[in-house]
């Protein structure tokens, strides 16, 4: 079975969050895990994805939104919780003042279960270019004092990214309380394609990889939409879906599946048409759906894609040109500990300006790497990141 890489539960209730209301949606969470174990799924993790704290709380001093989040992450641990998105920092908005910004890094610095990030651009509202030098900041401040710079992990730049999302630093919510689950199906993915090409031998029709990716996922998924739905019914949360992304992580790779269609390694002329034939496959499934459903290319969480980036066969322009017809962005970029402010600015323009234009939701998780420079290899301990050379 596909392992569930995140339950997330969308929290109704605004900011301030009280005890008894984490305690209540910590049960939730154990609830719905434990009947997904029972019907043989691996959960990974389980989170809470909030409405944008900084929005609830705009009208509170800085002072005393640090001290709720220091308030809020003792409740978090006391309930088990360990993954809780507070939203966006709604930057695309004109009237909200960019000093605000600061304190995201404040809460994420003092609460280790926090994820959270700035919407630099929407649909409706344009593009907030000069938020961009402020956010690359903070990624600048969470890389010197977070611990190997794993703030960064939890902080992102999102553009045209609705609520829903099931997937952190993305993630935050909007409406009543909802669930949505976000699947690991890399591996899913290389394996059924893998096997179509061994048989046809030769490079699969593009149409054919659609009609794979889209045949394995109703086959595979059906069953969890429909139990994910009934757990939704039972605990009176709207049913977001299930984000199809196939979520890489560490040696479960989604490099496999995009070499294994015939048109040559990652990098290789044909791995753009082989990433939209993929992604079509994901967003054509009659599966329920949320959040991103594309192919995710995150450097530092997938070993092989580490390993292809330390080989030189791809650069940062080169996946946010992979981004313009599938997945997330620029996500887990390693990049050296001192790189310029304007630099990073300029990256998560390109990102939001590519966002606007197709009205399609992308991030920039970039890792500005601590005393790191060019050609000097990652070190990271962390269980979610996997190391790679700073190029």
């Amino acid at each position: 079975m596909v392992p569930i890489r995140t339950i997330t539960l969308g929290v109704a209730e605004p900011h301030p969050l009280t005890p008894a209301i984490v305690r209540r949606l910590a049960q939730q969470l154990r609830a719905i895990a434990a009947r997904l174990h029972e019907a043989g799924y691996e959960v990974q993790t389980q989170r809470l994805a909030t409405r944008p704290l900084l929005s609830d709380l705009a009208t509170w001093p800085a002072k005393d939104i640090e001290r709720y989040g220091r308030e809020l992450q003792e409740m978090l641990a006391e309930a088990e919780i360990a993954f809780c998105s507070l939203g966006p920092a709604l930057a695309v908005d004109p009237i909200v003042p960019l000093e605000r910004l600061a304190l995201l890094p404040e809460l994420l610095i003092a609460g280790p279960a926090f994820s959270a990030s700035v919407l630099l651009a929407s649909s409706e509202q344009g593009l907030r270019h000069d938020a961009a030098p402020i956010v690359a900041r903070l990624m600048l401040r969470l890389a010197q004092e977070t611990p190997e710079g794993d703030g960064n992990f939890r902080f992102a730049m999102l553009a045209c990214v609705e609520p829903g999302c099931p997937f952190f630093p993305a993630a935050y919510h909007r409406g009543p309380a909802s669930l949505g689950l976000g699947l690991q199906s890399a591996s899913l993915l290389g394996q059924a394609l893998g096997a179509a090409a061994a048989e046809a031998r030769q490079p699969l029709a593009l149409e054919t990889i659609s009609a794979i990716v889209r045949r394995t996922l109703e086959e595979q998924l059906g069953p969890l939409a429909d139990l994910a739905r009934a757990l939704s019914d039972e605990h009176q949360l709207h049913y977001n879906g299930l984000d199809l992304s196939p979520a890489p992580l560490g040696e479960e790779s989604i490099v496999p599946a995009l070499e294994a269609c015939g048109y040559g390694l990652i990098g290789d002329a044909g791995t753009l048409a082989v990433a939209a034939a993929i992604t079509r496959g994901l967003q054509s499934t009659a599966l329920p759906t949320c959040g991103y459903c594309g192919l995710m290319l995150p450097v530092l969480e997938d070993a092989l894609l580490g390993r292809r980036w330390e080989e030189g066969r791809l650069h940062v322009h080169q996946l946010l040109l992979y981004s313009a017809v599938c997945g997330t962005g620029l996500d887990t970029i390693p990049l050296p500990g001192d790189s310029p402010e304007q630099s990073i600015a300029g990256l998560l323009l390109d990102v939001a300006t590519l966002a606007t234009r197709l009205r399609k939701p992308l991030a920039a998780r970039l890792f500005p790497v601590p005393g790191k420079r060019p050609g000097e290899r990652t070190t990271f301990t962390s269980p979610y990141l996997t190391n790679t050379r700073i190029r």
